[in-house]
């Protein structure tokens, strides 16, 4: 480039013939310039081209972890909808065995509930019942009792009554006797003394 350069100035000078020192180095000092511009371009073009390579490199790996990040999401995800899904199945399933196990629980309650309701009307009828005939057991001892008592006391009149008509009966019989064995004791005296004899001897 330079020599172009140098040669389209010759030219120039040739065909204008107006070529002065100052212009040379004006020039010069245009092509130092530019050459240092393209220097510096060139530079920033490299670093340009370096970062973009990094940057292209880094993109490029990022996007692979994202890919692969991406899959192990995939991944998390279906496996995340297995488990759900068998959750969900396990879940429905404990429902609906809880379920069945509380309408059988409902069931049994009831029945109990009809049974209680039906021992608690028995109980307060047996226990209506029981009291009632110790009610009247009660009624018929203490009449019984009563009776006895009774008894007893017309029995004893009736004993201390043929008692008395016994201890009568006895000492009129024993006045009797004695009178009669008065009697036949001096009838028998009376015959000992006919027949000779001495009563007091005998």
């Amino acid at each position: 480039m330079p020599p172009k350069k140098k040669g389209k100035g010759n030219s120039k000078k040739d065909k204008s013939k107006k070529s002065t020192p100052e212009k040379d180095d004006g020039l010069t000092e245009k092509y130092r310039r530019s050459a240092l511009d393209v220097a510096v371009l060139k530079e920033h073009l490299a670093l340009r081209t370096s970062i973009t390579r990094q940057a292209t490199a880094v993109r490029d790996d990022l996007k692979s972890q994202i890919r692969d990040l991406e899959q192990v999401l995939r991944q998390e995800r279906s496996d995340m909808k297995d488990i759900t899904t068998d959750l969900n199945r396990q879940y429905e399933s404990m429902e609906t065995d809880l379920q069945t196990k509380v309408n059988r629980l409902e069931v049994s309650v009831d029945l109990l509930e009809t049974q209680l309701a039906e021992c608690q009307v028995k109980l307060k009828s047996e226990r209506e019942q029981r009291e009632k005939t110790e009610a009247e057991k009660d009624a018929i001892i203490s009449d019984l009792q009563s009776k006895l008592d009774s008894m007893a006391r017309e029995c004893e009149k009736i004993l201390h009554g043929c008692l008395d008509s016994l201890l009568s009966h006895l000492a009129e019989t024993r006045l009797q006797w004695e009178e009669q064995s008065t009697v036949i004791h001096q009838e028998v005296k009376d015959t000992l003394r006919d027949f000779g004899l001495n009563p007091l001897h005998i």
